[in-house]
């Protein structure tokens, strides 16, 4: 029998700041304060402790986009990635979205998760000196 996962998601706030940059190495200082202000982070938290993190923002300015989903080495496999993307699909659909992205670059094994819990690709970005970005989309 799987053991029952006890977790927390709360909004990100000032007080995640060391937290979230030793997980996330693309966002800067100023886009960190913008999520607290828009609200478009969270931190998945086991007990006390933080676990993981998602970002997102406004992809064309109406559709939910998460462009971040990391879970710490030590908790990845265990749940709390769906657990974390279930809650943030709950958000959006209550907040009256109809459709969610997410992308992942095509040399990682996120695409199997994603498309695991319901996600369809829906498309692929090439620039140059770049790994190749695929994008993939869920209905509510």
């Amino acid at each position: 029998m799987k053991e029952q996962m006890n977790f927390t998601i709360r909004f990100v706030n000032e007080a995640d700041r060391e937290f979230w940059f030793t997980l996330d190495k693309h966002l800067s200082d100023t886009e960190f304060d913008k999520k607290i202000l828009s609200r478009q982070g969270y931190v998945l938290l086991s007990g006390e402790m933080p676990i993981g993190i998602l970002r997102y923002n406004l992809f064309w300015d109406n559709t939910p986009f998460c462009n971040m989903l990391y879970i710490s080495k030590v908790y990845q496999r265990q749940g709390f990635g769906r657990a974390m993307m279930k809650h943030w699909e709950n958000e959006m659909k209550s907040s009256g979205y109809k459709y969610l992205l997410v992308s992942t670059q095509a040399n990682e094994k996120s695409q199997y998760f994603y498309r695991k819990i319901g996600y369809r690709d829906c498309g692929e970005l090439t620039v140059p000196d770049w790994q190749k970005e695929l994008f993939l989309f869920k209905a509510l």
